[in-house]
């Protein structure tokens, strides 16, 4: 089975590994048939990935088919094509009880802290497994970042007509724009990028797209008549942009970041406290989100085809990643066809 693997920071490696054991009564075996690759993957190839262990499999944006599975409430079966949930929880401890299973203490993530997908086979946990009649297996792998921007955004609260800023625009801060806008908000993207910006022109609907630079304060009080945004999502997972961003909150706002970085953060509290500025984090996303985004990308509400960007067969990923990771490459969402 043909299996490629992370052995340390910069190496990938195309290898024949063993085929996944027969799957248990609350598991399926699944063939894997697009991966899609994000930020953790190539901050996993650069060795600054945060919670992450060498040698691994990466892959946690799956779209797969289902090959076996046992009798199921769910009624799945083989043929199915599914998108997958790659959060393993432990479903006993204080968040998994209240729910809030994407925060378990001991919260596993396919591609992170377990072996992914990277891969031609996997077995996989029944309830971690989304089927889809309609969509394609490169909609299918593109659920799961379309679920963390869809979990960010319920975390915000939002409420209609709403002026919300979304500083970074790879693909989950795409998410969030998407969602941001169903809820009714008005967005506002930010980006460093001139090509980003244009695609949330083009493809998003984005009317008012600013670049992420020293003058973007000054633009963006222009352009909410000097209020400011009531909701900013920092998508950047740069230190940097995230502590600015706390100066680009409106007085009684809300901050949310979705973005990870591995150190630590700064503010003044003085600004925090005279704004009485609500500051959110959002982490993965639960079933639910999955299932709502499933629904809007069926309806067509979502589209996520423009966000592909390039491709390669599972036999090239160990040359090709690493060249979707240079800034000149301007990937935006790469994808594994296996």
């Amino acid at each position: 089975m043909k299996t490629v693997v992370l052995q340390e920071p910069g190496r990938l490696v195309l290898s024949d590994g063993p085929a996944p054991a027969p799957p248990a009564s609350d598991e399926a075996l699944v063939r894997v048939r697009r991966i899609g690759v994000c930020g953790t993957d190539f901050h996993a190839l650069r060795g600054d990935q945060p919670f992450f262990a060498y040698p691994r499999i990466l892959g946690h944006e799956l779209g797969v088919e289902l090959l076996q599975a046992p009798a199921n409430p769910a009624g799945l079966r083989a043929g199915d094509r599914c998108a997958v949930e790659p959060y393993l929880e432990c479903g006993r401890c204080v968040a998994c009880r209240r729910g809030r299973t994407n925060c378990c203490v001991e919260l596993r993530v396919l591609g992170v802290h377990v072996d992914g997908g990277m891969r031609e086979m996997i077995t996989l946990p029944l309830r971690k497994l989304h089927r889809s009649d309609s969509l394609s297996f490169e909609q299918l792998a593109l659920v799961e970042p379309l679920s963390v921007g869809a979990h960010a955004v319920g975390r915000a609260g939002l409420e209609a007509g709403e002026t919300v800023l979304v500083v970074g625009t790879g693909p989950i801060g795409l998410s969030v724009i998407a969602f941001a806008r169903s809820a009714g908000a008005r967005v506002i993207a930010a980006d460093v990028s001139e090509g980003r910006r244009e695609f949330c022109r083009r493809h998003l609907g984005v009317e008012t797209a600013l670049a992420a630079d020293g003058e973007m304060e000054t633009a963006l009080r222009a352009a909410t008549g000097g209020e400011m945004p009531t909701v900013v999502f920092e998508a950047t997972g740069n230190a940097a942009s995230m502590e600015r961003s706390f100066g680009l909150v409106a007085g009684s706002g809300k901050l949310v970041l979705v973005g990870l970085c591995q150190g630590r953060i700064a503010f003044s509290d003085p600004e925090l406290h005279r704004r009485e500025m609500t500051v959110l984090s959002s982490r993965n996303a639960v079933g639910a989100d999955f299932e709502r985004v499933l629904s809007a990308v069926e309806a067509g509400r979502v589209d996520v085809r423009p966000w592909i960007t390039h491709r390669a067969p599972l036999s090239e990923v160990s040359e090709a990643l690493p060249s979707w990771g240079r800034p000149e490459t301007a990937a935006l969402k790469p994808m594994v066809e296996v």
